[in-house]
């Protein structure tokens, strides 16, 4: 199925064929980088160090199909050319900076990060100056559960049509040990940030009201997945996601909830941590990452786990009962951890559309329409990222379906 042709307005500025990816940290797997090393014309990936760059390409079996480069902003500037795609998988902060490069040499840019009001600006300004496509939340989550989400948004509105329903929605992510330990968690990024995380208000709907978690974890619950038990809580501020994900105004919002998920017996393993977080003391929290960090390492023995359980239940005033629900659960290699996959391979599969021109100039958010969504899934199903999607369905007796 073709992508929905951007308008002639939004068109962008042609791609180029070159990629430069910047980065190889815990998230550049084997399976995105392959992706864009065998779909663009010439690669560039950019490290600390040219010789770690090119340690990271060996590691992944990639050997020779990249150039290596050191990363510093001037080699950075020299190198990128009208129509590159700069994929920063760099942390958000350094986004910005990368953006503004890509903007002022006529390029695109692409990374798997929440859209922040600064970058938002700034793709808009790219937009009008050189035609730029910025394509974020295009990883995991935020990425792989958009995609969900929206595809579980058009078969919730083609099963019931125009009625009016309440609605419960949830989505729920989390990165968790294939085998627990004691913690219930290994750290697969920045252990300080696991833990500021948790200072976050998470503002969510619940019984049909509005509702702030200021401590997030105490507004932990038990959910079942295929009969096993986890823990899960609100995340960040679900609320903007409404709009985004295409809620229709008739659907009253019973639910609307997105968050992490972890281990059953999460809360009670991290009460430390919470104790911590709650008195406020930012160097606390900081020794306390790095302590645990070090009391839990990742040997190369352990596989991770990568968990993510999206769900939209609709039902009418009639009695009709709607319900779909999309579940991955993957488990990592020798060769991949399955956060590695699940983060670069969208993003990857979204510089491939860039590289095809098939995104519009300005900001994109992994795929906002039908077909472009229906085309992304099949994808990340052809390659190990599918999972499972179930839907069902009920109308009472005497009522037409």
């Amino acid at each position: 199925m073709s992508a929905d042709p951007p308008s002639p307005a939004a068109a962008a500025a042609p791609a180029s064929g070159t990629v430069h990816w910047i980065g190889t940290g815990l998230s550049t797997g084997r399976s995105g980088l392959s992706l864009v090393c065998e779909r663009a014309r010439r690669v560039v990936l950019w490290d600390r160090t040219a010789e770690r760059a090119a340690a990271r390409l060996a590691a992944h079996g990639l050997a020779g199909r990249a150039e290596v480069r050191a990363l510093t902003p001037s080699a950075l500037a020299d190198g990128v050319g009208p129509g590159d795609v700069l994929v920063s998988m760099l942390p958000a902060a350094e986004h910005p900076a990368l953006l503004r490069l890509a903007t002022d040499r006529g390029a695109h840019f692409a990374c798997t990060s929440y859209v922040s009001p600064e970058l938002a600006a700034l793709a808009e300004g790219a937009a009008a100056r050189t035609r730029t496509v910025v394509l974020t939340e295009a990883g995991l989550d935020p990425g792989i559960d958009h995609l969900m989400a929206h595809d579980l948004v058009a078969r919730g509105r083609e099963a019931i049509g125009p009625a009016p329903a309440t609605a419960a929605f949830t989505s729920y992510c989390g990165g968790v040990p294939a085998v627990p330990n004691a913690f219930r968690y290994r750290f697969s990024w920045a252990p300080y940030g696991v833990l500021a995380a948790l200072g976050s208000p998470a503002r969510h709907i619940d019984s049909g009201a509005e509702r702030t978690a200021a401590r997030p974890w105490e507004a932990t619950r038990p959910l079942v997945l295929a009969g096993e038990e986890f823990e899960v809580y609100p995340n960040r501020d679900s609320l903007p996601f409404v709009a985004q994900y295409g809620i229709p105004h008739q659907w009253q919002l019973a639910t609307f909830v997105r968050g992490t998920l972890r281990n059953a017996g999460w809360r009670t393993a991290w009460k430390e941590v919470f104790d911590t977080v709650s008195a406020g003391d930012p160097a606390a929290v900081r020794a306390l990452a790095a302590a645990l960090a070090a009391r839990y390492p990742t040997t190369p023995a352990d596989r991770d786990r990568v968990v993510l359980s999206v769900s939209l239940e609709l039902r009418t005033a009639a009695g009709t009962r709607w319900r779909g629900s999309h579940l991955l659960d993957l488990t990592g290699d020798g060769d991949e951890s399955a956060m590695a996959r699940c983060v670069s391979l969208p993003v990857a599969y979204g510089v491939t559309r860039i590289l095809a021109g098939a995104l519009p100039a300005g900001l994109n958010r992994a795929a906002e329409t039908p077909r472009e969504t229906t085309r992304w899934l099949t994808f990340l199903a052809a390659h190990g990222l599918g999972g499972t999607c179930e839907e069902t369905s009920s109308t009472p007796s005497g009522v037409p379906a």
